[in-house]
């Protein structure tokens, strides 16, 4: 059964970042009202899911967020709240912090307030910086993610020395994965080899000198991998996803698999959906590979790796990730690093609703 919900509570957000890994063909998609969230999370505890994402777009822009983060906390579920930061007032983080809320994650686009106000289409980023300063201050665990491309790899440096400032208990620098808008921008984002050559030994040194308490996590592209990540932890064995209408996914991006219906959580239980659904048994196991995937000695490390790149780049979700160096797509990965180029960049585009 799976321990990791991902609750997206709404696509909507301030922020128009082209690395976004919401799907690039919604518009104004329907929100679950209160009450299913509410039977969604008491679901996922009684299934066994102890770890709680409350995600997006952007969560805070839901009022009813105090109150889903209340009903986690009382039964004993550990809640992060993943957010740009920029709506994160002091009433309103005082409130989530007293409901229960464990640990918040903010999102940071880059060291300085141009270049990040830059890649978010839109200034925040002395905001996000005021949100990481009251996380500290009402005594919550701040997590910094910074999404690693091209265009601001060679600061990661003084990312890190930002970090400090902030007092950060753990970082994620974790290069961008190259499917919905960041796959439109792939070729504006992708690092080269000698950035990545470049940026290694500075994140090594900050993780020597335990910068953040909790570490610092450093996760290069798939495409300079020569075998891929085993996707969530694999397709349906870890983790599910509550898309902001009631979809249930095995990840994020599932939805842009063509042909694959998802259960609704209106309509089943989360219990029928992750032990009987046919898109969370489609691609789960092993038993569904094709060579060279089905007899390789890693296909319970990595499970084919992603199914959403290996439709991205193959126009097939059931070939083995064409990361992996052994697959006959590979040459798909090589010709996309040397496509690299300074295309403008297309930004995320959903007009902002609030409640």
């Amino acid at each position: 059964m799976p321990f990791t919900l991902i609750a997206e509570l709404t696509y909507r957000c301030p922020l128009r970042c082209p690395y976004c890994s919401n799907p690039v063909n919604y518009n104004n998609t329907q929100e679950l009202p209160t009450e299913d969230w509410l039977r969604v999370i008491n679901q996922a505890r009684s299934i066994g899911v102890w770890q709680l994402g409350f995600s997006g777009g952007e969560p805070l822009l839901r009022q009813d967020l105090e109150v889903l983060v209340a009903t986690a906390a009382d039964i004993g579920l550990y809640t992060t709240l993943v957010t740009a930061g920029t709506l994160f007032t002091p009433k309103r983080a005082t409130i989530l912090r007293d409901a229960g809320l464990d640990h918040v994650q903010i999102s940071i686009q880059d060291s300085n307030a141009t270049q990040s106000d830059y890649i978010a289409g839109t200034r925040s980023f002395a905001k996000k910086l005021d949100a990481a300063r009251l996380v500290k201050d009402l005594g919550l665990p701040l997590t910094l993610n910074f999404v690693l491309h091209r265009q601001n790899i060679d600061r990661i440096e003084e990312m890190l020395e930002l970090c400090q400032n902030l007092q950060a208990d753990r970082v994620e620098l974790a290069n961008t994965q190259y499917y919905g808008w960041a796959y439109q921008n792939r070729a504006a984002l992708l690092p080269t080899q000698q950035q990545l050559e470049r940026a290694a030994p500075i994140v090594k040194a900050a993780q020597e000198r335990r910068i953040c308490p909790m570490g610092i996590l450093y996760v290069i592209p798939d495409y300079y991998e020569d075998y891929p990540k085993a996707c969530m932890g694999g397709w349906g064995r870890r983790a599910l996803v509550v898309a902001p209408n009631g979809d249930v996914l095995p990840c994020q991006a599932a939805s842009s698999i063509a042909g694959m219906e998802f259960d609704n959580v209106c309509d089943r239980s989360l219990s029928e959906i992750w032990l009987e659904s046919p898109a969370f048994n489609r691609f789960r196991g092993t038993d569904w590979m094709s060579e060279p995937c089905r007899s390789c000695d890693r296909r319970e490390l990595d499970f084919g790796g992603c199914r959403c790149q290996a439709l991205a780049l193959t126009n097939n979700a059931a070939a083995g990730d064409p990361v992996c160096h052994l697959s006959p797509h590979h040459h798909l990965v090589v010709a996309a690093r040397e496509q690299i180029s300074e295309q403008p960049l297309i930004y995320r585009s959903m007009q902002m609703q609030t409640d």
